[in-house]
């Protein structure tokens, strides 16, 4: 008896090898077996989604038609299909234009029986990789002048059960705007994952993701010199780390192994996360921390607004949650500091500068005001504005 497990297994490993992106991506999603679909779809899980396969239908296929329809939900994940889908009144009528843009992406030959193709509406003369609006708006208008028997036909032929209605991505309809994002978060991170495997492998992005990928991607350049300005800034602070070495010679102590001295930074950078901060400024904050970074230093954010909300090394790999957006004080932050003195060698703030100036501020402060704050020079210590 054929497992379908290994079955996927098998397909994983193809695109893994044809398609690099394409198999990675798949690695992250969740699988679920069920009968209770015809073909395969997509479906809720938690706050992410998964791929639900039908095990006798994908059985059935031959392993072209399995990497081209694992392929196809992979796409309609990867464009947003199933959070934009309620935006549109007809949705029959979207689920065609949707499959209709991706399986450009996909090799004829690769795509099961009954695949949409632009040639499947030959009285519409669709224009190539118009994308799934301006497909659903020549699709709505065909309909309207009833010009197009094929549409027509096919769409008297669609049911719940039918292969073009995503009966799977019902559940996401009438999801909050609140949970449409974390959904979308979820997979904007397995996207960014994929992709930094798949450059890691020495593979190239799929151009149909291309613009989606670099906007994910993207982090603005520095607006500020942090390597020079944190080396004259820290100056000789520094916490130092020891590392035991076998490979390397102990010349006092000849029995015991040697040691590797590393001199490293260990810089708490305080955010403002209080309700007086916009997104975008928010944004410009992760972007400088990634800059920070960069450096080399190893760096722990403290959120706050009125109170510390979260202390965590950061991670430029892992999607930033904010805490907080209260009122601002930045008293907590000096007081963290002062609490672990001896921990962090230095202590930076990113805010937009609404405060009241905190007591007891280290003399070691540099305070980073975004770049549409007014200036505060009545903060302790040095202080600079993001341009």
């Amino acid at each position: 008896m054929v497992n379908i497990q290994d079955l996927v297994a098998k397909t994983t490993k193809n695109l893994i090898l044809s398609e690099p992106f394409y198999g990675l991506f798949l690695i992250g999603i969740n699988k679920q077996f069920s009968d209770k679909i015809p073909t395969a779809g997509v479906s809720k899980h938690g706050i992410g989604m998964q791929l639900t396969v039908n095990p006798e239908f994908y059985t059935s296929l031959s392993e072209d038609h399995r990497s081209g329809l694992i392929k196809h939900e992979l796409l309609h994940i990867a464009f947003g299909h199933l959070i934009m889908r309620d935006l549109y009144s007809n949705h029959k009528l979207f689920n065609i234009a949707a499959d209709l843009e991706i399986n450009q992406y996909i090799p004829e030959h690769k795509l099961p029986e009954g695949g949409l193709l632009l040639s499947s509406f030959p009285e519409l003369n669709l224009p190539n990789k118009a994308g799934t609006k301006k497909y659903y708006e020549l699709l709505e208008q065909a309909q309207e002048d009833g010009s197009s028997p094929s549409l027509d036909s096919l769409m008297d032929e669609m049911d719940g059960d039918s292969q073009y209605c995503h009966g799977t991505w019902d559940e996401f309809d009438e999801l909050s705007e609140a949970d449409k994002k974390l959904v979308q978060k979820q997979v904007d991170h397995q996207l960014k994952e994929a992709t930094e495997e798949t450059i890691k492998k020495q593979g190239t992005v799929p151009g149909e993701l291309s613009e989606l990928i670099e906007r994910l991607m993207h982090i603005e350049p520095a607006k500020f010199d942090w390597k020079g300005y944190l080396r004259r800034f820290v100056g000789n602070s520094s916490i130092i780390y020891t590392k035991k070495l076998r490979r390397k010679y102990n010349k006092r102590y000849s029995e015991n192994p040697g040691l590797k001295i590393k001199f490293k930074n260990h810089i708490l950078v305080g955010v403002d996360t209080s309700g007086s901060v916009n997104n975008d400024e928010l944004k410009e904050f992760f972007s400088e921390l990634t800059h920070m970074h960069k450096t080399g230093h190893k760096i722990t954010v403290a959120q706050c607004d009125t109170r510390l909300n979260s202390v965590k090394e950061f991670n430029p790999k892992k999607d930033w949650e904010i805490h907080g957006r209260g009122g601002t004080s930045f008293q907590p932050v000096v007081d963290h500091f002062n609490e672990k003195r001896g921990a962090y060698t230095a202590l930076i703030y990113l805010t937009d500068g609404e405060a009241y100036p905190p007591e007891d501020c280290p003399k070691n402060t540099l305070w980073v005001l975004s770049s549409v704050s007014s200036m505060n020079d009545s903060l302790p210590g040095l202080v600079i504005k993001l341009n």
